[in-house]
């Protein structure tokens, strides 16, 4: 396919940086987005490399129909080692920020080298700058929002920034585009601190480019549209946004409590999105998404009334109500903000402290541990410290601050038993024990354990009929079972993948219409390029930059037994509290049978064959 934009590619080490041509043959083999970035991390990210190195490069990148009038296509891709993981780390976000970039004519940007005082990039249409941010470094990322729009004079541009979580080296820092939108998992936003980068700023055109304007009203676009707004959860959705299935999750028997210690929370009402229907000002969301799924909030009670926040998606509801036991909503909805504002992932932080409660509660921490700080479940006053201590490198907070898995390492005393991480990444919050196709989800992910990386929606929500014609057993839709899962997982991936370069939102695309076809995707590229555009060829697309990832991340240090679940999800005490269970009566055959459909061999390593079916260098990967 055509390229749609340039690469500006920028060396913060001599704040220098040049407008480099895309080829074509870059879009047709990864589309856009995260498999751009993919292709061009593999081709000059050499193994050695260390995440905070200036060395390490920070790629981000335009969907391909990002900035198009396709409907919900605002999101960017970002990727680089990730702190946490030391593998490939993977992050999307929506907003504006996307559109500006792209409607400046760019469609990759990558970041290398550090530079050598606080730094700022300018970009506006076809010409970019590097400032001296000095007097931004220390702000918070709403701060430094606000500041860039009153020192430039205009309050509409399009920024991301960080704020002291990635400044002060927190292993999670995330990036903030706005208020409301985060590229929130693996640490990026630490990525961009290290290199000495406070924000990124866009002067975007008044007028958006998109591939073919004549184009922009196909009936391929409008009928995409009719799909997401008839989904029979549109409305729900668009109400109270993912916020609105805590309760879901409880009932389902799948929801994180107490650091995995239960998968049902007795307070799951009390911290449901649902209940802050009454506290909404404004409801918004991305340019373009019919959705609509994100909301500003007034809160109302106790210290926390006359706040103004936004309100939190379900991901955070968990990781810092029920993982930790916390059924004070407005304290959560407090938390999940603070976390943006002082730049840190949300999910990583509530699992972080979760797992330090727990610890606390075994006695395997003490008062003289923590620095006095009683943690105890549901210590709001104490998770708000703790938050503010791991974003300053301050107190115990600077333990916490480097992640569930390094945190255990350092505590020691058994602390690693109990530590819910795969391959370094906090887990997100369905309970692994009763969802058959996230554990092994959980297990096989490129930037570890994450729900949105494989987002296994038809798990729950396809047919045993249209399951059995899929995947070969109506029991791939039967969360407890494991059979059919590898295959249900393997279009999960490649779909998500697919998503992911193309700039499309998940939630419209595998939460409401959830077809995992690629048909409407294929469909829209093709309306808004002219040219023809198979679904075969978004498929290989897809499987093609989930390979390129696998590859990735063996050649900085993955092995086969990085796929697997915590031990702590075979005791009894951490699975329903059942009989303790062995990885060989469920895991194992899933992770075997996965590695078998997706054409790699027993260590989890891409064959010849397949590599070469992907048309992927296997005597490049072989010398690596």
């Amino acid at each position: 396919m055509k390229s749609t934009g340039q690469i500006l590619d920028i060396d913060l080490s001599t704040w220098k940086g040049r407008i480099l041509p895309l080829s074509n043959e870059m879009t047709t083999a990864y589309l856009g987005g995260r498999g751009l970035n993919v292709g061009y991390l593999w081709d000059h990210l050499p193994a050695g490399i260390e995440a905070l190195d200036p060395q390490n490069i920070l790629t981000l990148a335009c969907g391909f129909l990002t900035g198009t009038a396709a409907p919900a296509s605002s999101r960017l891709h970002v990727n680089a080692l990730s702190p946490l993981t030391g593998l490939l780390g993977s992050s999307n976000v929506g907003g504006d920020f996307g559109i500006g970039l792209k409607s400046c004519g760019i469609q990759q940007l990558i970041i290398r080298g550090r530079s050598p005082q606080p730094a700022y990039l300018w970009i506006e249409s076809a010409r970019f700058e590097i400032r001296n941010a000095k007097s931004l470094w220390g702000l918070d990322t709403w701060e430094t929002q606000e500041r860039l729009g009153q020192n430039l004079g205009n309050p509409q541009l399009k920024i991301l920034s960080i704020g002291p979580g990635g400044e002060n080296g927190t292993r999670f820092g995330c990036i903030m585009a706005g208020r409301h939108h985060a590229a929130g998992r693996t640490g990026m936003g630490t990525v961009m601190g290290s290199k000495n980068l406070k924000a990124i700023v866009i002067k975007a055109p008044k007028r958006t480019r998109v591939l073919d304007g004549k184009r922009q009203n196909h009936e391929a676009l409008k009928r995409y549209t009719w799909q997401i707004k008839n989904s029979p959860h549109y409305d729900e959705i668009s109400k109270y946004g993912g916020a609105g299935y805590v309760k879901w999750a409880d009932e389902l028997g799948i929801l994180a409590t107490r650091n995995y210690r239960e998968n049902r929370f007795e307070a799951a009402d009390r911290i449901d999105g649902r209940k802050l229907e009454k506290n909404i000002t404004r409801r918004r969301g991305c340019r373009r998404c019919p959705v609509q799924c994100k909301a500003d909030l007034d809160l109302h009670q106790g210290k926390r009334k006359g706040t103004q926040a936004v309100r939190p998606e379900f991901e955070p509801l968990l990781a810092l109500g029920a993982k930790c036991g916390l059924s004070d909503l407005e304290t959560l909805v407090y938390l999940d903000n603070l976390c943006s504002q002082l730049g840190i992932d949300s999910i990583s932080a509530g699992t972080v402290i979760a797992f330090a409660m727990d610890l606390y509660e075994r006695g395997i921490l003490s008062p003289a541990d923590t620095g006095g700080l009683n943690l105890s479940w549901g210590n709001g006053e104490v998770m708000e410290n703790l938050i503010r201590q791991m974003a300053e490198g301050k107190g115990f907070g600077v333990i916490l601050a480097q992640g569930v898995r390094r945190a255990a390492q350092i505590i020691g005393r058994g602390a690693e038993r109990y530590a819910p991480h795969v391959k370094g990444l906090e887990m997100t919050g369905y309970h692994p024990d009763k969802i058959m196709g996230t554990a092994l989800g959980y297990t096989v992910a490129s930037r570890g354990a994450d729900y949105n990386d494989i987002y296994a929606t038809l798990e729950n929500k396809w047919l045993p009929d249209q399951a059995a014609k899929e995947f070969g057993t109506p029991q791939a839709v039967d969360l407890n079972s494991i059979h059919g899962k590898a295959a249900l997982v393997r279009r999960a991936m490649i779909v998500g993948a697919v998503l992911d370069s193309l700039g499309l939102c998940k939630v419209p695309a595998l939460c409401l219409i959830c077809a995992y076809d690629l048909v409407g995707e294929a469909e829209m590229t093709a309306a808004l390029t002219g040219r023809a555009v198979s679904v075969s060829a978004l498929f290989r697309a897809g499987e093609r930059i989930v390979n390129l990832e696998r590859l990735l991340n063996f050649r900085h240090g993955a092995r086969r037994a990085d796929d697997r679940l915590p031990d702590m999800f075979f005791d009894k005490e951490y699975n329903s509290g059942e009989e303790p269970s062995k990885p060989s009566m469920w895991m194992e055959p899933m992770i075997k049978e996965f590695y078998s459909v997706m054409g790699w061999n027993g260590h989890g390593i891409p064959t010849e064959d397949k590599l070469a079916e992907l048309g992927i260098s296997a005597s490049q990967y072989a010398t690596q």
